[in-house]
């Protein structure tokens, strides 16, 4: 455990460390939009289907869009999309939703990239804090000669441990954090296409 304070700590990290704390800020923000956006996204899609199912056998149109209007996430906009081609035959319907998921999956993996780029840059930028720190050291050194205190030289090494430390602290829980939105995002898609199967069934019944 470190003992020493966290403004001792940003003392000693130099410029590099202010730089990894705003890109570990941006990251923070990222996640939590995209963890919001996910969980507002994803619903029960087999309880809505069957909702709405329930609804059209009733050849309540009306309600079943209002139903789709008031379920937020791309499921229910897919389903939506369904109901309002339901006239125009299987393969109408079809394309639609394929056309509807393509424009969806764009929107839930906004800003994946970003977080991405942050897990890859971090430890990048605490590699080049840690560079600029045995730089700071070495120089020292090459002035003092012989005459160079340890506590002289301290600065510099401080500046290289600190900002290599800071930029895999960055790194590691934006890299799993960037894993996670994946794997929900992977988890939305899959609920797509399972409701997009299944309302070409329900609203084209007896239609072929």
């Amino acid at each position: 455990m470190l003992k020493l304070p966290v403004s001792e700590l940003l003392t000693h990290g130099g410029t590099v460390l202010y730089l990894i704390l705003l890109v570990s800020a941006v990251a923070v923000i990222v996640f939590i939009e995209r963890f919001l956006h996910c969980h507002r996204a994803q619903i029960n899609s087999t309880e809505f289907l069957n909702g709405v199912r329930t609804v059209l056998k009733r050849e309540n149109v009306v309600e079943a869009l209002s139903i789709c209007d008031a379920t937020p996430g791309p499921v229910a906009r897919l389903v939506k999309t369904a109901i309002l081609n339901r006239d125009h035959g299987r393969e109408r319907v079809r394309e639609a939703l394929e056309e509807a998921g393509l424009a969806e999956v764009p929107r839930l993996e906004e800003k994946l990239n970003l977080l991405a780029t942050i897990a890859q840059l971090a430890p990048l930028l605490g590699l080049l804090g840690t560079v600029l720190g045995f730089i700071d050291t070495f120089s020292l050194m090459k002035d003092a000669g012989l005459h160079a205190h340890v506590s002289d030289l301290s600065n510099g090494i401080w500046k290289a441990l600190v900002c290599a430390a800071a930029g895999l602290a960055v790194a590691i829980p934006a890299h799993a954090g960037y894993n996670y939105l994946v794997s929900r995002v992977n988890s939305i898609v899959l609920d797509m296409e399972r409701a997009a199967t299944e309302i070409v069934s329900i609203v084209t019944e007896g239609k072929q």
